[in-house]
């Protein structure tokens, strides 16, 4: 009998933390003088209780160590039981929402997907969209420990590459996140605070600097206004870029480089192979754009760079509808949310480093073609790749595909269209944001589909964030009898 107190005692604090985190809107409300203030108290009053009693109940619990099945069964959990608590302030307050559309929103936040069922952004109170950006932000820097603690010490979708990479996560899974959180949070506010003001440099308000800051750093989309950046200066397209692109390196280089080794960064293949595909994709649109369509050039290439920039780090940020840009874009937009940034980053999607994994193996398969009698093994960053590596990075794309398939499938049955139902599923689990075609492009979103496609797509999100076999595997019955 698994015993669930460890993970009912951690999901309880995690969900105080929250209830009192929504203070913190209900404070710049209040000093606002909006009225929504009362329900942001009243939301954070009900979670903290609600995780107060969950934590006191379990109290009792041993956490030096967590079995295997209590640690997936505490990485899924978080994930599904924080926004059951974080929709509270958009169900109880503005925008006055349904529950359905209010998890969703609360999903879309803490797995850094960026899609939104909010309409009329500028006319929501200052606490809402703070608690928008919050949860993303929260939702960023919990995704860099579970990548970095958690999912190596798992095995999950070849992440166990990276068990020596800064981080030795074998044994004691709770005492090494608690150091890797405190390493990676000041990482984490250092930049957030820097964005802040680089945003600031270039014209923002204070609020609106904030607010896009916590939820660029986090690499996940949601801005103060309909057209997301469509109406700020040029300048601060440069500044989300650049920005963009450091939250999708591994956080775990940064760490290093604070305390004075900086070879790891540069010598880190998935950091080159990133940095690379990102500007082949950049160079390449930007260049079919110049050649098909007349116009401002500098212009041009400023909303081809900040848009490829916003969908391959899974941010989902907008400048313009690159949905009329022609079919080459849009095809090219589709296919880049699939790829992703750097494992231990805020980014979302497959990660490029299982895309390296992949191609080794290729390689390795076409030598032993050509030359029977040799003995090519698939390699990365200059080391064997073991079977078992490659076993579960081959089972992660399979089931990244399989699923990808049923869900565009099922949201069909509910009745979107192809191309909606397809780019929807791929954007919820690549936790993208935004999709492709009229409903839910660049310059729509998710208010107008069924309540019953939305809570399909905020599984998706869940699933995707955890890197799918981390919640597959709870469906196993003989996960839970060994």
């Amino acid at each position: 009998m698994i015993d669930l107190r460890p993970v009912g005692y951690i999901i309880g604090l995690l969900v105080g933390v929250l209830g009192v985190t929504m203070l913190v809107p209900f404070g710049v409300d209040f000093a606002y003088g909006n009225p929504d203030a009362g329900n942001f108290a009243l939301s954070a009053m009900i979670t903290v209780v609600a995780g107060s009693l969950m934590a006191l109940a379990t109290a009792n619990a041993s956490l030096n160590t967590l079995t295997i099945q209590q640690t997936f069964l505490l990485t899924t959990l978080s994930w599904l039981v924080l926004p059951i608590f974080g929709a509270l302030p958009f169900w109880l307050g503005e925008p006055n929402a349904t529950y359905t559309d209010a998890f969703f929103e609360a999903m879309s936040g803490l797995t850094t997907t960026g899609s939104t069922v909010f309409t009329q952004l500028h006319t929501l109170p200052e606490g809402t969209l703070l608690w928008r950006g919050l949860m993303q932000w929260f939702g960023g820097v919990g995704i860099i420990v579970v990548a970095m603690a958690f999912l190596p010490t798992l095995k999950v979708g070849g992440m166990q590459i990276f068990r020596s990479e800064g981080f030795d996560t074998i044994g004691k899974v709770l005492p090494r996140a608690a150091e890797i959180a405190t390493s990676i949070s000041i990482v984490y506010l250092v930049l957030t605070i820097t964005c802040i003001a680089s945003y600031g440099a270039v014209g923002m308000d204070l609020f609106d600097a904030t607010v896009h800051a916590l939820t660029t750093v986090a690499t996940g989309g949601f801005a103060n206004y309909d057209d997301s950046f469509a109406g700020f200066s040029d300048a601060t397209e440069y500044v989300a870029t650049t920005f963009m692109i450091l939250a999708s390196l591994p956080f775990i280089r940064y760490v290093q480089m604070l305390n004075g080794s900086t070879k790891p960064l540069f010598k880190d293949s998935q950091v080159w192979a990133f940095l690379g595909f990102w500007a082949f994709l950049v160079i390449s649109m930007a260049a079919y754009r110049y050649f098909n369509a007349s116009g401002d050039t500098a212009g041009t290439f400023r909303q081809t760079l900040f848009n490829v920039t916003s969908i391959l780090t899974g941010t989902g940020y907008a400048s313009a509808d690159y949905g009329v840009w022609g079919a080459f874009p849009v095809m090219l937009f589709f296919l880049m949310g699939l790829v992703g940034g750097c494992a231990g980053s805020t980014c979302c999607s497959i990660k490029i480093f299982r895309f390296q994994l992949l191609v080794a193996a290729i390689r390795s398969q076409i030598q032993k073609i050509h030359s029977p009698n040799g003995v090519f093994t698939p390699r990365y960053q200059g080391r064997r790749v073991g079977e078992d590596i490659m076993s579960s990075v081959t089972g992660f794309f399979v089931a990244f595909m399989l699923t990808l398939a049923t869900l565009a499938v099922i949201l069909g049955m509910l009745g979107l269209d192809a191309v909606t139902a397809i780019t929807g599923a791929a954007t919820a689990l690549a936790n993208v944001g935004p999709g492709l075609g009229h409903q839910i492009g660049p310059t729509g979103n998710f208010a107008g589909l069924p309540d019953a496609a939305k809570w399909v797509l905020s599984a998706a999100m869940l699933i995707g964030r955890l890197e799918l076999m981390a919640v597959y595997v709870l469906f196993s019955f003989a996960f839970w009898r060994h």
